[in-house]
């Protein structure tokens, strides 16, 4: 019994990961010149993936998305010419797998959301879940465009607006432009997230009658 259960949420991360990777490619609204993108809502099958299930599928799909993400733009990548291995892992980690990963942070909601009856109150928490996991990804992108994005832009004359402030403010504007219209969008799907959450917990009732 265990084992099915364990396959169904197995093709279940499997689908939500797929149509993440699909709203992250198709359904582009902006993308940042030197990389980054504003979608239409690629990260709530993640986030619904950790209310639904907890942290630990959570996070472990969170995962595997990240990898999809780097494949999407690992040509991109070395064709702006990330300068030697240690950088271009730093890159790799903080820019996909940390960055995507820590998405599935998510599922750390998913008990008080649990506990609850109140609609408004899961809207709340699916919103703090939301919020909390966008501004750990806008960290991550901030560290590595300060630590590797920035001086590889200044060389390579990427901007005009490089030459005129710190890597770290340069990092914290540039990684705004598309995290916050991003967060935004995502945030606004909180309300549906909470109602699509109910309607398989309904479903799984009635299938247990």
């Amino acid at each position: 019994m265990q084992k099915q259960k364990n396959l169904k949420t197995l093709i279940e991360c499997a689908v939500m990961v797929a149509l993440a990777a699909v709203l992250s490619e198709y359904a582009v609204i902006y993308k940042a010149p030197l990389g980054g993108s504003v979608t239409l809502f690629s990260m709530v099958p993640i986030i619904i993936i950790g209310l639904r299930h907890g942290p630990g599928w959570g996070l472990s799909t969170a995962f595997v998305y990240s990898m999809t993400q780097f494949m999407f733009d690992a040509a991109k990548l070395s064709s702006w010419g990330v300068a030697g291995p240690a950088n271009m892992i730093l890159c790799s980690l903080l820019d996909y797998v940390v960055a995507f990963t820590i998405l599935g942070a998510a599922g750390f909601f998913k008990s008080p959301m649990d506990k609850t009856q109140q609609r408004s109150k899961k809207i709340v928490l699916a919103s703090i879940a939301t919020l909390s996991v966008c501004i750990l990804r806008y960290i991550s992108h901030v560290i590595v465009g300060a630590v590797i994005w920035y001086s590889i832009t200044k060389t390579g004359n990427w901007n005009e607006y490089v030459h005129t402030v710190g890597s770290w403010t340069y990092s914290i504007v540039y990684n705004l432009q598309f995290m916050l219209p991003e967060t935004i969008i995502t945030l606004v799907a909180a309300p549906a997230v909470v109602t699509i959450l109910s309607v398989i917990g309904k479903q799984r009732q009635n299938v247990a009658q």
